[in-house]
Formats: C-alpha cells, sequence, structure tokens
C-alpha cells in the first residue's frame, strides 16, 4: 500500500545492535512488536514469517517493529544465514535481553521524541511464532516481573514453550502417526534443540527458557494472549498446555487451531496464514477501543 512506511534501525542492546524493521500505515491505530521462529538458531527479517507477516499487519492498520533477536549458535548440520560472518550469537538469555530492550523502545520511542512512523500512546502488543513465541512469552514474563512496559496482549503462532512436552493427547498422536512427515519435533530433537539454545542441560533451563512451565504465580498480571496453533504439529502440545495454565491462573486466553496446517504455517503465504494474521490483527486492533488493563506506556 502506497501509504506504508517500511524502514531498517538499530538500536542499542545490552549484547551490541539490535536490527529492528518498522512498518506503519499512515495512521496506526496499534503497536506490534514481532519475533520471528527458526529453532532459536534460524530465521531473519526477511523470511515470510517476519516480512510478510508484518506487511499484512501493517496493511492492517497496525505499526508493527520486527526484530532480528539475538540467535543461538547453529547446530551442525544446519544452514547457516547469508550474514553469518556479521551475527554475534549468544545463548540464553540473549533473546529475550532483546525482546526486552525492543519492547521497551517501540512502546516510548515516540514518547522520546524519537523520529518513529507512529504517534505515541499507542496501544501495544507483543508476539512471535514457533522459537519466537518462546522468547516473546519469556519476554512478556520479564516484563511482568520486572519494571514494565508490560504488553496489552501477548500474540503466539505455534509457540515451542517446553523443552520437554507434556504427553501428546491421544488425537494427536493418531494424527502424527497418520502423517509421520509432520512428526519431526520428537523429544530427542527438541531437547536438542532448548540444549543449543540454552548452552548447557535442558535440566538447568530458567523458567525465561522453558516459559511453559509458569506456575499460576509467575503468571500474576500476565497480559491477555490470543494464540494459534497448527493440528499436524508435534509441538501442539506445548501451546495448548500453556494456554490450559493461563486459563487456570485467570489470565484472558483465546485459542484455536488451523485445521490441516502443519508447523510453520505463517511462512506459507496461503489462506490458512491468512486467517490466522486476519485473527490476529481483530486482536491487536481491538486494543484502540478498549481501556488499557496494563502498563504499556510506563517505563
Amino acid at each position: 500500500m502506497s501509504d506504508l512506511t517500511i524502514a531498517d534501525r538499530t538500536i542499542d542492546g545490552p549484547h551490541g545492535p539490535i536490527p529492528v524493521r518498522l512498518y506503519a500505515p499512515e495512521s496506526a491505530r496499534a503497536g506490534f512488536v514481532w519475533l520471528h521462529g527458526g529453532g532459536f538458531a534460524a530465521g531473519d527479517l526477511d523470511m515470510p514469517e517476519a516480512d510478510w507477516v508484518c506487511r499484512t499487519l501493517a496493511a492492517a492498520g497496525i505499526a508493527v517493529v520486527s526484530v532480528d533477536y539475538r540467535l543461538a549458535p547453529v547446530p551442525e548440520g544446519w544452514d547457516r544465514r547469508a550474514d553469518e560472518a556479521t551475527l554475534v550469537r549468544k545463548h540464553h538469555p540473549a533473546a529475550s535481553d532483546e525482546g526486552v530492550v525492543a519492547f521497551t523502545w517501540a512502546t516510548s520511542a515516540a514518547d522520546a521524541g524519537e523520529t518513529v512512523p507512529w504517534s505515541a500512546h499507542l496501544r501495544w502488543a507483543l508476539g512471535g511464532a514457533s522459537a519466537g513465541g518462546n522468547v516473546a512469552t519469556a519476554t512478556a514474563l520479564r516484563l511482568v516481573h520486572g519494571a514494565g512496559p508490560v504488553p496489552d496482549l501477548l500474540v503466539l503462532a505455534y509457540p515451542t514453550l517446553h523443552a520437554v512436552q507434556p504427553p501428546h493427547s491421544a488425537e494427536l498422536t493418531a494424527l502424527l502417526e497418520a502423517n509421520p512427515e509432520h512428526a519431526g519435533f520428537t523429544p530427542e530433537v527438541i531437547a536438542g534443540m532448548y540444549a543449543n539454545f540454552i548452552g548447557g542441560a535442558v535440566a538447568d533451563a530458567d523458567l525465561y527458557a522453558v516459559p511453559g512451565t509458569a506456575t499460576a504465580d509467575d503468571l500474576a498480571g500476565f497480559p491477555p494472549t490470543l494464540m494459534v496453533n497448527d493440528e499436524l504439529d508435534a509441538l501442539r502440545t506445548s501451546g495448548e498446555d500453556f494456554a490450559r495454565r493461563l486459563a487456570d491462573a485467570g489470565i484472558p486466553i483465546d485459542v484455536s487451531v488451523e485445521s490441516g496446517e502443519s508447523h510453520g504455517h505463517l511462512n506459507r503465504a496461503e489462506a490458512a496464514a491468512e486467517a490466522t494474521l486476519a485473527r490476529f490483527a481483530a486482536g491487536i486492533l481491538a486494543l484502540a477501543d478498549t481501556p488499557s488493563s496494563h502498563s504499556s506506556q510506563e517505563a
């Protein structure tokens, strides 16, 4: 759309500059900080799950900040990013360190007089997909447990939130057995992914590496959450378990499943992905019409 501003920036972070990409319509009604997926060690601002997602949400009237958060080291056998020589990779908690900085910057930049393509006093949501959903959830917890600013809404797409997942339901087990091509996230694969992210034994992980284990006490003050999982996804168990924890803690949770979809459907700009983003946009834009119960504009 002709009135959409897109700009690459860097902001100062505790581990060095953090690349962000800003997407903003001429008159944004709400703001959104987004973290792409990639198994904690891959992904960038140009992948469809980042760029296409952010363009689509911005076209709906949302100012979006896409964050190229600090990645973990590349596991053996994984593809490396084109800009690998310039990356400084770090283990947890570097990713959520940068999530906290990016969300705080996004919510305060206009008020601080910085030149950004949105006005001050927007309501702000935070979200992510897959491993980015983990980082977004950890970021939200850290903001809740610290000085804020607390997001007004958390938005999650097929998140991975446990290093050791609860058992699959009989229904999901049967689906994966009938569709083995979608059963790649085995317990061993998940444990290896988290060990690489953490940089040590999974048993030593803290809450912010495995935010799906949060208790009701941990979740006090947590923002309302909108979650979409994939039906044919071994990681669905993780998202659904966390959704139950939120409900049990009294946190408003809207969780749904994209029927027939496998993990990472936001990387496929097809009908299901468009439906998910329409759901996300509606939830984020609703913030503009409701009073805030969280401190998105407080330091």
